[in-house]
This record gives structure tokens, C-alpha cells and sequence, in this order.
């Protein structure tokens, strides 16, 4: 793929620059006057009971009893993280030193064990670590957090209520939240916030949902059409967003639409999804990107309106726990990222993805985070505006397209070169970035198997 001119001379200089900090501190690129920045991290599941034994069933409560593949001191494929792999994760952030105005964190911090391993204490403590984690590392930074399904006890089963763990959880993020953000999350685990630039542009407003109220497993809200009226608040949100021409970032845990790696599987509820589609394509235009966790893997979608014509950027950011379970052939390496913005319009121009390859960092005793991508880079596109990434997806589409081998080694964080996804796998993926609600999605599914 040809660079040309700028955007050669940009990557050029940007690659150097990492390159030279391999033996020193990562370095990215130099933000622009008129760009900014944001991190984004999720899943970060601490596994507290990980440590090295010679019996590898005995490794980590999260491998359930399975033995550990290969563990090391920054963890195991079959494990959730250790603290050390989460601390090396936060520590190359904060050493990257990258100029970032924010933090979206997409949730989940305890670990995927059985439920009478956990209570509600200890997934309060749990989260409470984390946030304070987090707060040391960048005491002065904003973070925009949302809830996971993890992130209660028993998992999953988010109540539409106030509970102790909203409760407890809005104490430990009352340091980054408004109170009017504070007591809508006391009532239902979810909230909104301006995000004030401190260049004196239009404010962002970030609205952090709880969709882990729509998730499959969540048996509270079985039957309820709006669960704790997150619905009819969103909307309400939006109209206002709308008629004062803001922009607004949707962040949540769950995603939306349509699993890559599970055919005509939605992440939350069929009619949930439904909904939220309708929603956010009423607001397309006052929505500039939207941003998930969850599967654990690296993936984009493209909301499209019902004319086909693409309306909204979303993006599914891998996890940094590397776990797996005994049954599935991949997993990801621990991935975190950085987002880069238009600071007049909050439109989204690039994503640099960072990852820890997990075997070479056990085998060395060392965390050296690098560069896994730039995505404008990757896939030869002008920004990650909806056109780009519909214009990547069409590429991506095309027989035997080597940029989705690319896409594909990405989605699980350059886990296992060697691994290949054709066929129905590749159709899975293809069918759920472009198509987010189940008619436009049961259509390409069904026209691929026609094909066949």
C-alpha cells in the first residue's frame, strides 16, 4: 500500500520515534494544535488469587480448575490478569507520555470465577482497587468509567434500582463525576457529563450507558421494555444534545449490534438492540463515536441509516486480560489504546492500538508495550469518520482480501499469526461490522449462504 507526501512523512517520523524508544520510553506521536486525545481501556479483570505454583491447576482461580498453559509474571492465557500486568499496562501509559485530555474505561474488573468465589464486598473492593490504581497512576486526568456485567454480584445481574454496589461505586468515581452524573448513576448505573475543553472549544458530552441492564443473562430485566427508563433518559439526552448542537461520545460495556465470532448472535437482548439502533440512528448526527469492551477482542462497526449510508463509528477495544477459556482456540494479547480527535468538531481522526505480546514478556521478565497499528495506516483511510470505515469494510469484504487477514490478526491483538478466519468465519465478521440490526444482518448472512 502506497503512502503519499504528509501522511508518509507523519508515519515516517512517528515509526522512528517508536523505534528509538524500544530500549527507552514508548513514544507516539506529537499531538497537533488542533487534535486531542483520549485513552480507552476495558477488561481489566484482576484475578487477586494469580501466582506461580508448581501445580498449574492451583495457578488462578479463574482457569477453574484448568491447567495453566504457559504462566509467567505477567499471566497466562487461561488465567485473568495478574496485578502486574495491570499495573505494567498503566505504567506504559503514564511513561508514553502522551498529551490525553481523558480516559474512557469501559468496565469489568473482577474476575470471570464462579459466583461463590465472589460477593458483593469483594466486587466492591475489587473496583475500588482499580479506580484507585487508576487515580495514582493519573491523579489529574478525567476518566469517564461505565459498568460491565462483571461488575456486580451475581455477575450480570444489574438491577434497574439503586443498589450497594451503584452506591459504592459512585463514591469510589465521585472524584471524576458531577453530581447530577453521580446521583443519575446511584439510581441506575448510568450517567451523563460535559467534557469542558480546555481550548475554549464547544464542550463534549459524554453519555456512559448501562447496557449491561440488556444483556441475555441478565434475568432482572427479562420482560421490561425500558429498564430503570434508560431508554426514554437517552433519548431525552440526545433531543437536548441536538437542539444545542453538542456533540456527544456514547461509551457503555456490551456493545451493540450483531457478535463477529458468533453467527446471528446479539451481544444484548434482540429488541434491546433493536431499540438502541433505532435510537442512535435518529441521532446520528449528533453522535461523532461510540465506544465498547466486552468481547475482549479488537473490532469496528458501521451503524448504518435505512437507506444504507453510513451514519455512526463504533469501536469494540480488546481487553486487557489475555484470558480464555479451555475450549476456544484464541485469545488476545493485553491491548490499550489512544484515540485522536478533532478538537473543533469531536470527530474521530485515528486510533494507535498498543499491545503486550504476553509469551515474549514472561519469557524475558520484562513488559515492552509496543505498536500494534495505526488504523488509518493499516487500512489506508483518510480518518475513522462512518464513510472510512465503510469504504475499510468494503475492502474487507473483497475474496481472499490480505487487509482482513490484517483485520483479523488485530482482532485478537496478534495472538496467533498462523490463525485464519474464511469462510462462515469471515462472513460473521464482515455481516456484524456493516450491519447492526437484524433485518440488514439476516440479510447478508442469508446472501452469503445463497452464494454458497
Amino acid at each position: 500500500m502506497e503512502l503519499r507526501g504528509r501522511h508518509a512523512a507523519r508515519l515516517a517520523l512517528s515509526l522512528a520515534l517508536l523505534c528509538s524508544a524500544l530500549e527507552a520510553v514508548p513514544v507516539g506521536p506529537r499531538p497537533r494544535s488542533a487534535m486531542g486525545q483520549f485513552w480507552h481501556i476495558s477488561d481489566l479483570h484482576l484475578d487477586p488469587t494469580y501466582h506461580i505454583t508448581p501445580d498449574r491447576t492451583k495457578v488462578c482461580s479463574s482457569s477453574k480448575g484448568a491447567n495453566a498453559s504457559n504462566p509467567g509474571p505477567f499471566g497466562d492465557f487461561l488465567c485473568d490478569s495478574p496485578y502486574q500486568l495491570i499495573l505494567s499496562a498503566f505504567e506504559f501509559m503514564k511513561d508514553s507520555k502522551q498529551e490525553v485530555s481523558f480516559m474512557i474505561w469501559t468496565g469489568d474488573s473482577p474476575p470471570h470465577v464462579p459466583v461463590k468465589e465472589l460477593s458483593t464486598k469483594l466486587v466492591i473492593s475489587i473496583i475500588g482497587n482499580m479506580t484507585s490504581t487508576i487515580r495514582n497512576f493519573f491523579p489529574d486526568l478525567q476518566v469517564f468509567p461505565a459498568l460491565g456485567n462483571h461488575d456486580y454480584w451475581p455477575q450480570d445481574q444489574l438491577p434497574v434500582t439503586t443498589s450497594e454496589v451503584y452506591n459504592a461505586v459512585a463514591d469510589f468515581w465521585n472524584p471524576w463525576l458531577t453530581d447530577e452524573a453521580i446521583n443519575t448513576f446511584r439510581k441506575g448505573g448510568f450517567y451523563t457529563q460535559l467534557f469542558e475543553s480546555s481550548d475554549g472549544f464547544q464542550p463534549l458530552r459524554i453519555i456512559s450507558l448501562n447496557t449491561n441492564l440488556y444483556y441475555s443473562p441478565n434475568s432482572v430485566t427479562v420482560n421490561i421494555t425500558d429498564p430503570a427508563d434508560q431508554f426514554a433518559w437517552l433519548e431525552g439526552i440526545l433531543e437536548t444534545s441536538s437542539q444545542k448542537k453538542e456533540k456527544v461520545y456514547i461509551i457503555g460495556h456490551v456493545p451493540i449490534g450483531y457478535l463477529p465470532y458468533a453467527r446471528n448472535t446479539t451481544a444484548i437482548r434482540e429488541y434491546y438492540n433493536e431499540r438502541l439502533v433505532k435510537i442512535f440512528r435518529n441521532y446520528s448526527s449528533v453522535i461523532a463515536g461510540q465506544f465498547f469492551g466486552h468481547t475482549h477482542r479488537d473490532s469496528i462497526m458501521v451503524l448504518l441509516d435505512e437507506e444504507g449510508k453510513p451514519v455512526n463509528s463504533l469501536f469494540v477495544a480488546p481487553a486487557v486480560t489475555p484470558v480464555k477459556s479451555i475450549w476456544q482456540m484464541e485469545s488476545n494479547n493485553p491491548g490499550v489504546r489512544f484515540y485522536q480527535y478533532d478538537v473543533l468538531d469531536y470527530n474521530l481522526l485515528d486510533l494507535w492500538q498498543f499491545y503486550l505480546d504476553l509469551r515474549d514478556a514472561n519469557k524475558k521478565n520484562e513488559s515492552n508495550w509496543k505498536l500494534e497499528y495505526i488504523l488509518t495506516k493499516a487500512y489506508g483511510i483518510e480518518d475513522l469518520k462512518p464513510e472510512s470505515l465503510y469504504e475499510m469494510a468494503k475492502q474487507l469484504s473483497v475474496p481472499h482480501s490480505m487487509l482482513f487477514e490484517q483485520y483479523y490478526s488485530n482482532f485478537i491483538v496478534s495472538y496467533d499469526k498462523t490463525i485464519v478466519c474464511e469462510e462462515g468465519c469471515k462472513t460473521c465478521q464482515i455481516c456484524a461490522i456493516q450491519y447492526l440490526d437484524y433485518s440488514s444482518y439476516t440479510d447478508c448472512i442469508n446472501q452469503d449462504a445463497t452464494w454458497r
